[in-house]
């Protein structure tokens, strides 16, 4: 264990080396940053034994440590997860550099021609827990906008994020950029995420990857800018023109795809006019599913629905339980996800464009879907190529922060020997 000026040492030299490799990138050719994707997406590939075994250790100490079943979800890496990974580098690399893009060009009468251009915003810092392909993600998202990042990932992913880290050494290696361009804090010392936080002069932004409890420490702690990430209670509201066969495969899909993921939907809002027909269907979809359906009073008489406490409502199970609630129309749903949501996704099942528009008009959460399952808030699924996080708050990035959501602008002014009278 480091003390306190050995870990604010250690981290001052990873902050100075990544602004110095930030420097570096903002004008690196695009081609550079492409070949270096492409080839840590190789590198994933032929170290595909090494990362699972990396993996293995970690999911060992996991269940050593009692993690929940969503945990070592997120934890867990196989051959096609892995496959996943290097996909989503290389989508990540296709994808069109976002830096030196110009936004906007206008004339003034002045002479002045003046473009708005994307630029890098410098140094992001990415704190993470289980989940180790945010290690490559958030690696290929910066690099792509430019930028060079720190990365401190949860110890329980701690070998295989350190593993898969290497990979995107390699790609740097390979393509003649600053290997310090992306860097992993080598400690699981937990002062060193506190350093992190108040770096002002070597990160320009950070970004939490994780649970309400990471998220709320970070943005009570810092003094560098976030991006709130916080936690997806995502809710699927079932109107009462809702196509009953849409609505049973999203809703089992919204739900159990993957349990432990922020897009999992966490509360299903059903309108009143459904609880004996397609309201009951849905809650006994579930149940076969293995889902635990914590009920308002209105639905307790279903088969296999226990009593939802007040506690059930705006609450993250990331786990198989959902909590579920009759409302009286569309306005009953907005009310609710007003009040418990966390602005991240919501979604409408109905075929009636009124009461859809009325839904997508009326909340303001980052992500609102029509009749499609809320797993969908995902970077990839974006066309994004991955995701470094979804961003619930309103300032710079909202919603899947790609590598366009990882950079600022510039204003480019040119005259022609022009005076201001």
């Amino acid at each position: 264990m480091k003390d306190g000026a050995e870990i604010a040492e250690l981290m001052a030299g990873i902050g100075a080396r990544a602004r110095a490799a930030a420097a570096e990138l903002a004008f690196a050719d695009p081609d550079a940053k492409r070949a270096a994707l492409e080839a840590a997406a190789d590198a994933v590939l032929a170290r595909q034994e090494a990362i699972l075994q990396a993996n293995a250790q970690d999911m060992a100490a996991a269940t050593e440590r009692g993690l929940s079943g969503a945990m070592t979800d997120r934890l867990r890496l196989d051959a096609s997860r892995v496959a996943g990974i290097a996909a989503a580098l290389r989508a990540v690399a296709a994808q069109p550099d976002p830096v030196g893009q110009v936004i906007a060009e206008w004339d003034r009468p002045s002479g002045l021609n003046i473009r708005r251009v994307r630029t890098p915003l410098g140094v992001v810092g990415v704190i993470y827990e289980s989940r180790p392909n945010v290690t490559a993600d958030a690696g290929a998202l910066c690099l792509k906008a430019g930028n060079a990042v720190i990365l401190r990932g949860g110890s329980e992913s701690f070998h295989s994020s350190t593993a898969l880290h290497g990979c995107l050494l390699a790609g740097l290696a390979a393509a003649g950029l600053p290997q310090d361009a992306v860097q992993m804090v080598p400690t699981r010392d937990r002062a060193a995420v506190t350093e992190m936080l108040r770096m002002v002069e070597h990160i320009d932004v950070i970004v939490p990857r994780g649970g309400k409890g990471l998220v709320g420490l970070v943005q009570a702690e810092a003094r560098v800018p976030v991006f709130a990430h916080l936690e997806g209670i995502c809710h699927v509201y079932v109107d009462a023109a809702a196509d009953p066969e849409k609505a049973r495969r999203v809703v089992l899909n919204a739900k159990t795809r993957r349990t432990g993921i922020c897009g999992a939907a966490e509360c299903l809002l059903i309108h009143e006019s459904l609880i004996e027909g397609l309201g009951a269907q849905l809650v006994a979809d579930l149940v076969a599913a293995g889902v635990e359906v914590r009920g308002c009073a209105r639905l307790q008489h279903l088969p296999g629905v226990v009593a939802a406490g007040a506690e059930d409502w705006g609450r993250e199970y990331l786990d198989s339980i959902i909590a579920a609630k009759v409302v009286a129309d569309v306005d009953g749903a907005i009310a609710h996800i007003r009040q418990f949501g966390s602005s991240h996704t919501e979604s409408i099942l109905t075929e009636d464009d009124a009461v859809a528009e009325r839904f997508m008009q009326r909340l303001d959460s980052a992500i609102l879907m029509r009749n499609a399952s809320t797993q969908f808030a995902d970077g990839g699924e974006f066309g994004l190529g991955a995701e470094i996080g979804i961003a619930t708050g309103k300032m710079h990035a909202r919603g899947p922060v790609g590598a366009e959501q990882l950079t600022s602008f510039k204003y480019l002014v040119e005259g022609d020997g022009t005076i201001r009278p």
